[in-house]
């Protein structure tokens, strides 16, 4: 019982302030007259009850979402339908995470997730424009603008300097070590790692903001005639960008797992030139180039351990095994079908001497090419073409370690995951109106522009959930985790710059809006392709870069504010 009572004192502070904001509106009858409590014509007493008029009337949101116009009820109320579309969010995480386990990646989480992840803010743009009349919609668009911006600079610059922070271990040799972290806050010493795909999808993100910059053409060529059909060509190129991007992402992990084997047997290569050159009583090849046959004879006959003059499969994994191939997750069974492939030349499953030189000669020569400076009389280049090839193997990012279980109840699973999907779709379609209301009203009684306050407040309703699962999975302080927590990101403005604007140029086409956004998509265009350009070129991000991705967040603020407000833009 006593329990209870911490949540009944809650409930009862809630009304109480509820009460305190709510007004009143006058009740008369038909001849004009107040209604009374009762005590008409006593004019000795005052009437104990009078429903009190508001100075202003508000428009309640479906005829009875409750609604005031003070700037302190608007502000309640957009925490607590800021808190409802959280919820949203959170519901649409949840289960789209429980439907990927059990039907993995591809159509799922390529087409189907994304979308849901995008849905929050797809809704509350949606409303900010379609109710009410044009003029209402046209002074409402601001919201659904500046939540597509803030969410965009919000996950760019606070978001991926905190990943930064959270996830930073030792650089060592211009990589982050794994769960390494000893080297405090250094600045240059410290930070995370990402794979080669996720400078893929940062790429991606910087070419998906090209829809923004056919719409503002004709602000840029000072043409007020060709607006609408600019609005109508953007749209169809978003469109177009939003398909392609699924697809990507439907068929990129079978083509990560192609390059991953090919990374992978490209290091067993790099492995066995390594051994053969420390166990070798001479150098591999003369200084000619040519392989040394006399070396490469004496090294086949300690591989062959049976002396019949052939290595078998057996032995080949014998080769393997003793290697030890400990920094790659590597299936020995697939190593030794692709080497046996490689040396096989005459394909009767097993390799005689001759094959066995000409294969250590093309891997030389392989090894050789990769590597530009003459090595004639020295066999360093087999060291440095290992370790090149173990850097290629970590750009792409092993997903050995991070395999996913079985799912123990794949039923009652699926069951919760599409409850939560329903759940949170219902609740985002259902409040994103009455929250798009309330920034409104607490824009007009505050003399605050909308899109300031959905620019800071709204992002951090519909992606907090978002923000919250990418630190704590870069919390694991991983190369792999770091590469899905800053493809996630990436991911997720991709969304936002094809979905979102999608929706909002369809709301300003079909609608007849007008396009003025030319301070917001400038703020939008410098924090894509800056972040995007930057994340393209490197792969390892010192503890430095989160400062600057910090700095961006209020450079963005200030640079509408002197657009708007300071050179007249909007």
């Amino acid at each position: 019982m006593a329990s209870q009572l911490p949540k009944r004192a809650l409930a009862v502070v809630i009304i109480l302030v509820l009460c305190s904001l709510a007004y009143g509106r006058l009740i008369r009858d038909q001849s004009d007259l107040i209604i009374s409590d009762g005590v008409v014509g006593a004019s000795k007493f005052l009437p104990l009850l009078r429903l009190r008029a508001a100075e202003e009337a508000c428009e309640e949101t479906y005829g009875f979402m409750p609604c005031t116009s003070t700037a302190l009820g608007n502000l309640f109320l957009i925490l607590v339908y800021g808190y409802l579309m959280f919820l949203a969010a959170t519901y649409l995480s949840t289960g789209s995470e429980l439907l990927l386990e059990i039907l993995g990646p591809g159509i799922v989480g390529g087409l189907f997730l994304p979308v849901l992840g995008a849905l929050p803010d797809a809704m509350l743009i949606l409303v900010s424009g379609l109710s009410g009349s044009r003029e209402t919609a046209q002074s409402q668009v601001s919201v659904g603008m500046g939540l597509l911006a803030g969410s965009t600079v919000m996950l760019l610059t606070l978001i991926w300097g905190t990943c930064i922070i959270v996830g930073k271990c030792d650089i060592e040799n211009a990589i982050a070590v794994d769960s390494k972290d000893t080297k405090a806050f250094s600045l240059a010493g410290s930070g995370i790692s990402t794979d080669i795909w996720t400078s893929y999808a940062s790429i991606i993100m910087a070419i998906s903001v090209i829809p923004f910059i056919i719409v503002q053409l004709p602000q840029i060529l000072h043409s007020n005639s060709g607006r609408h059909l600019a609005v109508l060509i953007a749209l169809i190129v978003s469109a177009s960008l939003l398909i392609a991007y699924c697809l990507y992402q439907v068929f990129q992990p079978r083509v990560q797992r192609r390059r991953l084997a090919y990374a992978k047997h490209k290091h067993v290569v790099s492995g066995i030139l390594k051994h053969l050159k420390k166990h070798a009583f001479g150098k591999l090849s003369g200084e000619d180039g040519k392989p040394n046959v006399e070396v490469l004879r004496k090294l086949f006959r300690t591989i062959d351990d049976n002396k019949d003059g052939y290595l078998s499969h057996t032995e080949l994994r014998a080769l393997i095994v003793g290697i030890r191939f400990s920094e790659i997750n590597l299936d020995e069974d697939d190593a030794v079908v692709k080497l046996m492939k490689d040396f096989d030349t005459s394909r009767d499953s097993q390799v005689d001497l001759n094959e066995f030189i000409s294969t250590v000669a093309r891997w030389l020569d392989e090894a050789k090419g990769a590597k530009a400076p003459n090595h004639t009389g020295s066999m360093k280049f087999i060291d440095d073409f290992h370790e090149q090839t173990r850097r290629e193997h970590d750009l792409l990012g092993d997903q050995g370690d991070e395999t996913a279980e079985g799912v123990d109840n794949p039923r009652w699973t699926s069951v919760k995951a599409v409850l939560l999907l329903m759940v949170g779709t219902v609740v985002a379609a259902v409040f994103a109106d009455p929250l798009v209301d309330a920034v409104d009203n607490f824009s007009t009684a505050t003399s605050i522009p909308s899109f300031f306050i959905s620019f800071i407040v709204l992002p951090l309703a519909t992606n907090s959930s978002e923000a919250v699962s990418a630190i704590i999975f870069a919390s694991r302080k991983k190369l792999r985790s770091a590469s899905l927590t800053f493809s996630e990101l990436y991911g997720a403005v991709t969304m936002n710059n094809v979905l979102c604007l999608s929706v909002f140029l369809e709301l300003v086409y079909v609608r007849g809006l007008v396009w003025d956004f030319s301070s917001e998509v400038l703020v939008i265009l410098i924090v894509c392709v800056v972040m995007g350009v930057f994340a393209s070129i490197r792969t390892t991000f010192p503890l430095w870069t989160s400062l600057l991705a910090f700095l961006l967040y209020p450079f963005s603020l200030a640079l509408v504010y002197v657009l708007d407000y300071v050179f007249g833009w909007s």
